[in-house]
């Protein structure tokens, strides 16, 4: 195979251009004696032959890592219209920040005394977020917003615990919410109970009612839902299982739409966990790394996971770890948590300031009734009785008439240009399509979009073909999902016969 310019359908290994003799590198030359490593290795078992490694030019390697790269698709390489993870831009004085030597290079051991600049970061990162929140403390130790929502959860139950109340063991959660909420209750030790959505798509405040009683521990709640819908009768969710006695978890993954304009802890919630990762900076996928900040109100404070960054008064203000916290419900993260992660959600906190991320949230609101009314024309709102906040769902019933799903719109978007939205989710909408512009892009951008998937709609009914083979410019086509995330191959292995 010949190796050319970034026209090539596929991207052959360094095993495949390796040529005998060929280098893109010098080592040194030893200047110590050979030993024997069997005698000097004695009982390790060694390989018979030296490992098989590429023999290629510095010019080939550099080359090929630079195609690879080429073919991710990022935020930094194009629109990323997620619905639910607000795949943002990314600002590099974030990352400029955070990669600052003394923040980059403190190893989780070093002493309190000797990083007190980190500690320093983190004690105001908790400022802005129960500032934000409207709650009262806040714990960085877990590590996404999964594991936010378990150590929220786990709060609860110490919380009912320590008051003797133990019959309180059931936690409610909407029929529209993320899949982990049930995941998590389950695994914090509650049993779960579904509250249906009403025809407009927001909670059913009478279902809820009924459901609210003295097992209720709490309710799971998006507050804009994940169909992108504000919960306008919040006050009267609050009152519903606040008055049942349990307590009201917010689940933070729409936080980016109320940001520096309503406080969850205003609304009635109780409990708090951000996806800062996604909300602020550092935006997630890939597999990480995120962080979960979890910010609770004064009466859930004991129970945060130990230790906790605290400040002491003095001439000069200095921070150290409170580790005597007796009723913590302990250690949920090794060390601190992902703190790179949060001196970035700090530096874009500090860098947008309070007016800043309000005018942040009206812009992602903004981005997304522009993107909305553009992409209607082609495919139906699921639920047009509310205006929608930093997010949407379309329905895509349509395109089965002509044999196809909303699965092959999004493989044709790949074709167009485009990554495709999330799909299937939120579960009760049939041929969903849930899509998120995010503050950061332009008109222009979300103008494509919506001209790319008017024009996948416009070939379902034309070209339903088309669409059933598409994605057809990728170096690899429509894969079997089913089978793919079943059989995973993900190392590649040398023939030592060729």
């Amino acid at each position: 195979m010949t190796v050319m310019g970034p026209q090539m359908a596929t991207e052959p290994t360094l095993f495949e251009v390796s040529r005998p003799g060929r280098r893109a590198s010098e080592l040194a030359t030893v200047d110590v004696d050979d030993i024997d490593l069997a005698e000097a290795l004695d009982g390790v078992e060694l390989a018979d032959d030296p490992p098989a490694l590429p023999e290629v030019a510095e010019l080939d390697l550099v080359r090929h890592f630079t195609r690879m790269s080429q073919r991710n698709h990022g935020i930094d390489a194009g629109f990323y219209p997620l619905g639910s993870c607000s795949m943002k831009y990314n600002p590099r004085v974030a990352e400029r920040i955070a990669g600052l030597p003394g923040y980059r290079d403190a190893h989780p051991w070093t002493p309190a005394s000797a990083v007190q600049g980190t500690l320093g970061a983190l004690w105001e990162l908790e400022r802005w977020l129960t500032e934000l929140t409207g709650l009262h403390a806040a714990t960085f130790q877990p590590a996404a917003g999964a594991q936010g929502e378990l150590v929220g959860l786990l709060l609860i139950r110490a919380y009912y615990e320590d008051r003797g109340d133990d019959d309180r063991n059931v936690i409610i959660i909407p029929d529209s919410a993320h899949g982990t909420n049930p995941a998590s209750a389950t695994i914090a030790g509650f049993d779960t109970m579904t509250v249906p959505s009403g025809d407009d798509g927001l909670v059913d405040v009478d279902a809820l009612e009924e459901l609210s009683d003295d097992r209720t521990a709490g309710l799971m709640l998006t507050n804009p839902n994940t169909l992108g819908l504000f919960e306008v009768e919040i006050e009267r969710i609050a009152a519903a299982v606040h008055g049942a006695g349990g307590l009201l978890y917010y689940d933070g993954a729409n936080f980016n739409a109320i940001a520096g304009r309503v406080r969850p802890g205003d609304m009635g919630f109780d409990v708090v966990h951000l996806n800062v990762h996604k909300t602020f900076a550092t935006p997630h996928g890939g597999g990480g790394p995120g962080a979960g900040p979890v910010v609770v109100s004064e009466a859930l404070a004991p129970y945060l996971p130990a230790p906790v960054v605290v400040a002491d008064d003095g001439p000069h203000v200095s921070y150290r770890f409170d580790t005597d916290r007796p009723k913590s419900i302990g250690r949920v993260h090794g060390f601190h948590g992902n703190t790179g992660v949060l001196l970035r959600a700090l530096s874009f906190l500090q860098r947008h300031g309070g007016d800043g991320l309000a005018s942040m949230s009206a812009k992602a609101v903004l981005n997304a009734n522009y993107l909305a009314h553009r992409t209607t024309a082609a495919l139906p709102l699921a639920y047009p009785q509310h205006p929608p906040m930093h997010e949407f769902v379309l329905r895509g019933s349509a395109v089965k008439e002509h044999g196809l799903r909303v699965l092959d719109v999004c493989k044709r978007l790949i074709d167009l240009g485009y990554h495709p939205p999330t799909n299937y989710f939120p579960l009760i909408v049939d041929e969903a399509l849930m899509i998120e512009p995010t503050e950061t892009e332009t008109p222009e951008t979300l103008d494509g979009f919506a001209e790319a998937l008017a024009q996948a709609v416009a070939e379902a009914a034309d070209d339903p073909d088309l669409l059933h083979e598409a994605p057809r410019t990728t170096p690899v086509r429509r894969l079997d999902e089913a089978k793919a995330a079943r059989e995973l191959v993900l190392r590649w292995f040398h023939d030592h016969a060729t």
